[in-house]
């Protein structure tokens, strides 16, 4: 497998030969990391942008945990009132809750434009963790959102082509630095800012230092970074497992949309 020429030489693979790497593209999305909440402001932030124009859903997107199943549910097209049927796991769990959820939403299906990362579980032949982009023109997006999401202590690891992936949160919660290369990406990032406390705080300190070297790296590109406004972060909890609240999840949806169709406005007037 090749090194992933956006990231520190050797920390990184590809498994499969995703679209991010082929090509350059108008736009790219980024889809970062938030348990149950995550997914809830991924989508209503995307489908805001998308009421506007914006053409998320046919733009190669990378996802880290719950970014996996935003971009996995933004890619087929499947609606809030489906992802919002979704309800908080019992954690720490050793059931495969995450591949059954994950299966039931998106079925078999693959798509190329998908990607996710997760970090491959040591090995006797590799005795480091690594962080891998799988690609889910290759694997199912089930399997993606189930590696990608896999948090350690809370899910159990998912085998993926025979190799144990974890949370790629564990790595990065975007991953913004194996971006695709575009005219523009999107950074939509459910955990960062100092409306989400100490964790955003953190996260936003390392997402800064991410996009600063996808810049160095992309020069002229234009990034956009979304996060949580203040009403949004209200809703936050300051705890891990509270991520895992379906009923926070489904309340922060409109006002992620909301969020999303102001901030596409602005974006398409900047554009203009």
């Amino acid at each position: 497998m090749p090194s992933f020429e956006h990231s520190h030489d050797g920390r990184v693979d590809l498994d499969g030969r995703p679209s991010i790497v082929e090509t350059h593209h108008p736009l790219s999305m980024v889809y970062g990391g938030g348990g149950i909440f995550g997914i809830a402001y991924g989508i209503g932030v995307a489908h805001g942008l998308a009421r506007t124009g914006i053409p998320v859903a046919t733009a190669p997107s990378l996802g880290t945990s719950a970014g996996s199943w935003v971009a996995s549910a933004m890619a087929l097209g499947i609606p809030w009132e489906d992802v919002a049927l979704l309800e908080s796991p019992d954690v720490p769990t050793r059931r495969p809750v995450l591949h059954e959820a994950a299966t039931e939403l998106f079925g078999d299906r693959t798509h190329p434009l998908v990607s996710a990362s997760a970090v491959r579980l040591p090995t006797r032949r590799l005795p480091t963790r690594r962080r891998h982009i799988l690609d889910g023109g290759r694997y199912r997006l089930a399997d993606l959102a189930a590696a990608s999401s896999a948090v350690p202590g809370l899910f159990p690891p998912h085998r993926v082509d025979g190799r144990l992936y974890v949370d790629g949160g564990m790595w990065s919660a975007t991953s913004v630095d194996a971006a695709a290369s575009a005219d523009h990406v999107i950074v939509v990032a459910p955990l960062a800012g100092s409306v989400v406390g100490p964790v955003g705080r953190a996260a936003g300190f390392l997402l800064t230092r991410e996009l600063r070297t996808w810049r160095r790296r992309h020069p002229g590109a234009v990034v956009s970074l979304i996060h949580p406004d203040p009403a949004i972060g209200r809703l936050a909890t300051r705890t891990p497992l509270g991520l895992f609240d379906a009923e926070r999840a489904r309340a922060v949806y409109p006002l992620a949309l909301d969020q999303g169709l102001r901030l596409g406005e602005s974006l398409q007037l900047r554009a203009a």
